[in-house]
């Protein structure tokens, strides 16, 4: 079984939910506190064992590349300046090996994952979706996940149990008990009409995929909005081979909630790496 080496990292939608700060600015590269969403994903990657990284982009998203590139005029200010602790900061995020390759059509995350298929090179490969952070003081919520992909070998679907007042339109999975706590079998996932989702188990925005879920998407037809949703490709998925899914610990924060409080979480990295 081959190990998890590379991870991809969807960020070409619109954002419209933060509009009109998207309008001109990437939502992976809004700050919180002082460091883009996008940053705490990649950290999480590493921190998990990645080595390589591609991030999907799209139109409008030229900051995402030129943030994780190597700015030699502001290094040499702060060189200049005296300024060593941010010249170092600078440097180590220029440091992280990342590809970037453009969804020319945003046509969702399925069709996003679409755009890797020559990057992954036939591997079991991490996906981690920048609309959740999860904080964990112990082990990342990536982490997490391929240590259990070592246990089964398939393809892992990372989730938490909602509370009410993390319910928002997300998809619910349907699954069936495993005799390992935390662990499922896949069925299907399908965001909620009409019924309370607090207490059921959610998708959480990290997964681990087969190779073969290519070859699954290609299948997948687009939905009335012309998306090709991952959910539906793991349902595909599963009716022909074993999908789990498992139980993330940590503390999750939505990004695409604007009243969800982000602060708490950077306080606790900012306190843990102390």
């Amino acid at each position: 079984m081959k190990p998890i080496r590379k991870a991809v990292i969807p960020a070409a939608g619109y954002g419209t939910g933060f509009l009109p700060a998207t309008k001109s600015i990437p939502k992976e590269m809004i700050p919180i506190v002082d460091k883009p969403v996008i940053q705490y994903i990649v950290e999480e990657a590493i921190q998990s064992g990645i080595e390589e990284i591609l991030i999907i982009t799209g139109h409008g998203k030229r900051a995402i590349e030129d943030h994780f590139d190597t700015n030699v005029d502001l290094e040499y200010h702060l060189r200049q300046q005296g300024k060593n602790k941010l010249l170092e900061m600078v440097q180590d995020i220029s440091k992280i090996n990342i590809h970037y390759i453009r969804q020319k059509h945003i046509r969702g995350v399925g069709d996003a994952i679409l755009c890797a298929e020559s990057f992954i090179d036939n591997e079991p490969f991490a996906v981690l979706l920048g609309d959740d952070m999860i904080y964990h003081e112990e082990e990342p919520a990536m982490h997490q996940l391929m240590r259990t992909y070592d246990k089964y070998g398939a393809t892992m679907v990372g989730c938490q149990t909602l509370k009410e007042a993390q319910v928002v339109p997300r998809n619910i999975i349907q699954s069936v008990a495993t005799e390992e706590e935390g662990v499922s079998r896949f069925l299907d996932a399908e965001k909620p009409v009409g019924f309370k989702a607090d207490g059921k188990s959610a998708m959480l925005g990290r997964y681990v995929l087969t190779p073969d879920i290519f070859e699954i998407l290609r299948r997948v037809q687009p939905n009335e909005k012309g998306t090709i949703r991952l959910s539906d490709a793991l349902k595909l998925m599963a009716s022909r081979q074993a999908v789990y899914t498992c139980e993330i610990q940590g503390k999750r924060y939505d990004i695409g909630n604007k009243l969800d409080d982000k602060v708490k979480y950077i306080s606790q990295i900012q306190f843990h790496k102390k």
